[in-house]
């Protein structure tokens, strides 16, 4: 089986001057991921961005708040018009109230990776709070309904007696037929009652259908979530899935060769099998993927480490399906930050 590549940046260079042609300099030295095509939304510390259309046309935004390592209290959203513009709505949701929660909140844990999705008539969130005892095993994750149906909530539990997953970075996917998928992780998943009460299955762990051992390619947590001997899966945390073009896409983060970065596998069937993972985004972790009103493909960006544009700030990056399905970054005569 062929092994998994990270993304060539010798290559993205070169499509990267070829495609701007001035406006930049021409050199080997320069580093491509600075140039990555990718605009920052507002100065505010955001980590794991995420972004939704709400039924009226306006576009709404959550991620991690600060403190990010200590206890941060819960969930702000913003939102905006225009994509540009961000005007805050503040907490629409602080955690500790469902019992699950107790152990969380005596340890001053933070909340990480909320996800903001609307379907089936209202604003869902999606949150994660990790170990109690500083361990992943104690990690879980839940969802959130708003009762209004308005994005600024109030928000009601739909689980508040357990976790609805262990572990972290739980996300939503509503299927063609209507049917919702819970998902968080690495690539757990499972689908959901219609009511959206709770689980209906056990969840199903994907998987890729080829492996990569190059240890270069992968965290040092990989070991210890997968075992050290298996590399068949997609990333370690950060997963999302939506679907294009007839396939499922499948997202989790990973590290390549030092760079926090999307990494995406697909399948035709929403369990698998999923194939050959690749490198999407280089220093694009623990993004996610919409459609804007003109059907504009974009993944959020924040920027987790050096070799970023930035670090810890939310961000957007256009991108577009390569001649083989793949998903890359738009690359155009316009620089990086100018308007649509």
């Amino acid at each position: 089986m062929k092994p998994v590549r990270c993304l060539n940046l010798d290559a993205v260079l070169a499509l990267l001057f070829a495609g701007w042609g001035t406006g930049l300099a021409a050199d080997s030295s320069a580093r491509a991921t600075n140039a990555l095509p990718v605009r920052q939304l507002m100065s505010t510390p955001l980590r794991d961005p995420s972004v939704c259309r709400g039924p009226d046309g306006t576009w709404y935004l959550t991620g991690t708040v600060e403190p990010f390592w200590n206890y941060n209290e819960g969930i702000k959203v913003w939102h905006s018009n225009n994509l540009t513009n961000w005007e805050a709505l503040g907490f629409v949701w602080k955690y500790g109230a469902s019992p699950w929660h107790e152990k969380y909140r005596k340890a001053k844990k933070p909340l990480w990776a909320p996800e903001i999705h609307y379907l089936k008539g209202t604003f869902w969130l999606t949150y994660s709070l990790p170990g109690w005892d500083g361990t992943g095993k104690t990690s879980g994750c839940g969802l959130l309904k708003s009762t209004t149906g308005r994005a600024e909530g109030p928000y009601a539990d739909v689980q508040p007696g357990e976790r609805l997953g262990d572990e972290i970075d739980a996300s939503l996917f509503q299927d063609d037929d209507g049917k919702v998928y819970f998902l968080w992780h690495s690539g757990k998943i499972a689908r959901m009652k219609p009511d959206m009460s709770g689980l209906a299955e056990p969840y199903h762990w994907l998987r890729t259908t080829t492996t990569d051992p190059n240890l270069r390619h992968h965290s040092g947590l990989c070991a210890g979530i997968f075992g050290t001997n298996s590399f068949d899966h997609v990333g370690f945390e950060g997963m999302f899935v939506f679907k294009a073009n007839g396939r499922y896409y499948l997202d989790c983060s990973d590290e390549c060769d030092g760079r926090y970065s999307c990494f995406i596998a697909t399948a035709t069937n929403i369990y698998g099998p999923y194939g050959e993972r690749y490198e999407a985004i280089p220093h694009g972790g623990h993004n996610m993927f919409f459609r804007d009103e003109k059907g504009h493909w974009w993944s959020t960006f924040f920027g987790s480490d050096d070799g970023a544009p930035w670090r810890e700030r939310p961000g957007l990056l256009p991108v577009v399906f390569d001649s083989q399905g793949k998903v890359r970054p738009q690359y155009s005569t316009r620089p990086p930050g100018s308007p649509q």
